[in-house]
């Protein structure tokens, strides 16, 4: 089959890539759409050292599964837990000490005709969102994460740092709990897609020091963490949605001083987001940037690469 390989920071397209053979409990799928994510930009930079086929992001048609899924589009939950280990017992199989994840780690991804994942993974995809949509269940599911880690309501006030393409589901998310929103980022575009959904926005320049009880970093770069946590008072929440492909500098003292919070957040809930994209409540469709097909994939690569660009997709059918 044809897909996209990573091999020592190098991309390629490769059309010998055998066609994955699911195992017991697992289910074939054929792939429609794959998006490109950061993750996927910073894995060809060495973030992790990964070797296989690429992409976490994807709406397929199961091919070989069970009855209730034959045919169906569906989109999957990353992480294949082993079912076994302390983690599964407790019931967060996103964080499996034995896990492979689509794309990730041990697993080959979606930037190729076909994938595999446990049948637990997959969810149908309700017949009125379209497969673009469709498309943008994990990163979105990711930005919901958040809500399940924080409790955020219309007292708190809230800053998302970034407005690329997490950054802009991140606020869209957090703007439906009432929270005192504001994003700031660098693109002015970007800002007036927030804009136009009622949120407000800005730069750097615009947000005052200690005056925000919960600050959600979504660049990745150090900047982006040093304003996110500038802007916290005391006792507030620091929530990392972004992978760091360096090593990241930070004043330990002050975390103590003022008693932060940390938290990491990456994978989240794939049903509410599905709920969301059917209820219209999030706009994706203005994020897509542009869409190739697989056979330009390394194309598709160098145009998520610039600056400013927001989703990528690679249809496949």
């Amino acid at each position: 089959m044809k897909g996209l390989w990573l091999e020592n920071q190098q991309l390629q397209l490769r059309t010998n890539i055998p066609t994955p053979e699911p195992s017991s409990g697992e289910a074939l799928v054929k792939v429609l759409q794959a998006g490109i994510c950061n993750t996927d930009l910073e894995l060809i930079r060495g973030y992790y050292p990964y070797q296989g086929v690429i992409g976490h992001e994807f709406v397929g048609m199961v091919e070989q599964g069970p009855s209730h899924l034959l045919n169906q589009r569906v989109v999957g939950e990353i992480n294949a837990a082993c079912g076994n280990c302390r983690f599964c017992h407790q019931g967060v199989p996103t964080h499996c000490e034995n896990r492979t994840v689509l794309g990730i780690v041990n697993r080959n991804g979606a930037f190729a005709e076909y994938l595999t994942l446990p049948i637990e993974n997959l969810h149908r995809v309700p017949d009125n969102v379209s497969t673009d949509a469709a498309t943008f269940t994990e990163p979105l599911a990711a930005a919901l994460e958040i809500q399940q880690q924080v409790s955020i309501d219309a007292n708190q006030r809230v800053l998302v740092v970034g407005d690329g393409k997490l950054g802009q589901l991140v606020a869209q998310t957090l703007a439906l709990t009432g929270c005192d929103l504001l994003v700031i980022g660098r693109h002015r575009s970007k800002l007036a897609n927030l804009e136009e959904r009622g949120i407000k926005t800005g730069f750097s320049d615009t947000v005052t020091p200690r005056n925000f009880d919960v600050a959600v970093e979504c660049t990745g770069n150090p900047a982006g963490f040093d304003l996110a946590r500038t802007s916290l008072r005391s006792r507030g929440v620091l929530v990392l949605k972004s992978t760091y492909a360096g090593q990241l500098t930070l004043d330990a003292s002050s975390l103590v001083v003022d008693e932060i919070t940390v938290i990491g957040s990456r994978c989240g809930p794939f049903v509410p987001a599905l709920e969301l994209l059917a209820e219209r409540k999030i706009n994706v469709e203005s994020l897509i940037d542009a869409n190739y097909p697989l056979t330009d994939g390394l194309k598709a690569f160098e145009h998520a690469q610039q600056k400013g660009v927001l989703k990528v997709l690679l249809s496949l059918d």
